[in-house]
């Protein structure tokens, strides 16, 4: 695992629970409006220094008793084979487990639902399955994609779907066709990209986020499908 950075306390990643968020490097998509180009692009990743492992159990160690959990996300974590391995010390040590993924990888998904090594998982949609490819900038198998959906579905653990709005790229149709695609679900989260100085490509870092009655008028929308349904 290259680990790239640790977020020492979180309220908001792992619902219900307060966590340490562990940053990978290395993704198999280049979504354009990512906001972690030193976790995505190889130029950037390596001006970017890497956080040992050691260190990172060293760090568990002494948050014992005061973290519920760890949430790994990255970059996209599933590219790493070790990633079991990796998770299942985190569980050694007695904190639950958030795992974040783009679901391009369901066979390690697959191997870590039957492991029992995640408590959660947070599954990002990036697109409607025929813009899939065009979205992430990357060739995508988008049957993987579909087979992580089901997966999930299976309620094995507690999970949510989530979807990031970029004006020009992902917008209302897009999230409608989403909506047929992966419900019905317990949980859906549309997020409002907000340009944070930095992006993968750099013209989205002027790109200003959604009115905020256009994202209630849409999780109006398509808050039938769901259990539950909110706003990022």
């Amino acid at each position: 695992m290259k680990i790239a950075g640790i977020q020492k306390s979180t309220l908001i990643d792992y619902p219900g629970k307060v966590a340490a968020t562990v940053f990978v490097s290395g993704c198999n998509f280049k979504c354009p409006f990512c906001h972690n180009p030193e976790l995505v692009l190889p130029k950037e990743i390596k001006k970017h220094p890497e956080i040992s492992e050691n260190n990172f159990w060293d760090f568990l160690e002494e948050r014992r008793g005061f973290l519920d959990g760890v949430v790994i996300c990255g970059g996209e974590p599933t590219i790493y084979d070790d990633l079991p391995d990796f998770i299942e010390k985190i569980q050694e040590m007695g904190f639950l487990v958030k795992l974040d993924t783009n679901g391009s990888r369901p066979e390690m998904l697959q191997r870590m639902l039957e492991l029992n090594l995640l408590d959660y998982v947070a599954m990002d949609i990036k697109a409607p399955k025929k813009k899939y490819s065009s979205v992430v900038d990357a060739d995508v198998d988008i049957e993987n994609i579909g087979k992580s959906i089901k997966l999930l579905k299976k309620g094995l653990i507690d999970f949510e779907f989530r979807t990031t709005l970029v004006p020009g790229l992902v917008e209302r149709k897009e999230v409608l066709e989403i909506v047929k695609w992966i419900s019905p679900a317990p949980k859906y989260f549309l997020q409002n990209f907000r340009a944070q100085g930095k992006t993968v490509n750099s013209k989205f870092s002027k790109v200003k986020p959604f009115p905020d009655d256009y994202m209630e008028k849409l999780k109006q929308e398509v808050a039938p499908y769901f259990d539950v349904c909110q706003i990022r």
